[in-house]
This record gives structure tokens, sequence and C-alpha cells, in this order.
């Protein structure tokens, strides 16, 4: 009887052992930091989907020749239906996927101001030092940093309302140099991402999505006029930007 009951135990004990190596290992204390920051994300309303990530130096993880955003894409071409707040979800996807970067769809609660760093930093002081409600902003080393706002919604006229990628080169740039509106059917890397590169470059929190989206036209004057001294020019209309036409 004890040896039977010692047998079930052994049997029982292997079974134990093998459930636990099926558990899932308790993240890295970065892992888990980075889960942290894509739920804050997600919590604060941001729609997030996957995106690729850098491999071998400057390459890219979708091992497209030539990838023309490294690191910086989406992985799903159906990343605008796949975005997602829910928070089961994220959580799989960076633990399935610990080295992904991920993209947050703008146009759809939000969208984002994206000006080169020099001329964004000038205009948040300024904005700051004036009282302004300025919501999240993230810091790309690759020169770029991204203010979120409320999104602007569909209008009445489409003729005013273009949809910006991240590569675009809008017919307005003379009116608002290097200023890039990213809202319906574009998207911006959210942090934490990794930039390619063996610098450690990423993009980065400089005011973290806990702050309240703001409505865009509340910093367009300033972010404009800004970009337009940093250019060496005045813009003609400042503050009557409009999402930039690619």
């Amino acid at each position: 009887m004890s040896a039977e009951f010692g047998g079930r135990t052994g049997r029982q004990g292997r079974l134990s052992q093998w459930l636990r190596g099926r558990r899932p290992k308790e993240a890295p204390a970065d892992e888990s930091g980075r889960e942290a920051l894509l739920l804050a994300a997600a919590a604060a309303g941001l729609p997030l989907a996957p995106a690729a990530h850098p491999a071998a130096g400057y390459g890219c993880s979708c091992d497209r020749v030539g990838c023309p955003t490294p690191a910086r894409h989406p992985v799903s071409f159906a990343w605008q239906t796949q975005s997602t707040t829910d928070r089961v979800q994220i959580e799989r996807w960076a633990r399935h996927q610990p080295q992904a970067n991920f993209i947050t769809a703008t146009g759809m609660v939000h969208d984002v101001l994206d000006v080169p760093l020099d001329a964004g930093r000038e205009a948040l002081t300024r904005l700051l030092d004036a009282g302004v409600e300025v919501g999240p902003v993230a810091e790309s080393d690759d020169g770029r940093l991204l203010f979120f706002t409320l999104t602007r919604g569909t209008p009445e006229d489409e003729d005013e309302w273009w949809p910006c990628e991240l590569d675009c080169h809008p017919e307005t740039m003379d009116e608002h140099p290097g200023l890039r509106w990213h809202c319906r059917g574009s998207y911006v890397l959210v942090p934490p991402a990794r930039l390619p590169g063996d610098d450690g470059r990423s993009v980065h929190w400089v005011r973290g999505p806990e702050h309240p989206l703001p409505d865009p036209l509340s910093l367009l004057e300033v972010l404009t006029d800004s970009c337009a001294r940093h250019a060496g020019e005045q813009p003609d209309h400042a503050g009557t930007a409009w999402p930039l036409r690619h």
C-alpha cells in the first residue's frame, strides 16, 4: 500500500515539476518596467499594436531588404484594427514579444504633433511658462519631440483633413517647417521603444501619459512659431495649420 502510495506521489511530484516548468517565468526588472509603461499608455486611452524592433545594428526585425523605417513600423498590415487598449492583450503581446517596440495609432483617441527636437524643446518651455496645459510629450533620440493631443476627429470638410505618414514631405512645409501632424491613418512609436544603432537610442517620455490630452489647437501656434524660428523664417499664418498633406 505504501509502495503504491509512494508511486503515485512520485508521479504527482514529476507532474508538479512539469507544471512549474510550464508556468511563465517572472519577468526581469527592466521587462516589468517596459510592460508597466505600455499599460500606462493604454490606460490613458492610447491604442497600441506591436511594432518591429532593431536587429543587427541598424537593421530591422522585419527582414525586409532596405526597410525604409527600421524598427519604426507595425508588425501587422492590420495595425489599425489590431490597435487596442485592452490590458490582457497588451500583456500577452509584451510577454510573448519581449523585444518588440509598440506603435500607437493616431486619429482614434489622440493625435500627435511631431516637431524637430530643438524647436520642440523651445516650444515646450514657452508653453509651460505661459501656463498652457501640455499633455504627454515623448522624445525620440533621432531628433524629434512628440506632443500627444486629443484628436480633432473627422471634420465635415474632408478637403481640409489629410492623413500624415511618418516620412511625409508636406506641400505646406514652407508655412510650417518641420511640423508633422499625425492623425487618422498614421501612427508613432510609443515609449519605451528602441531605435536602430549601437548607441542605445530610444523613444522615451518627457511628460508621461498621466497628463490629460489637450486640444491640439492650444499648442499649434507656439509649435509652428518655434519650428519657423529654428528654420530661420517666420510663418505667414501662425496657428492656422491643418494636418499636413503627404
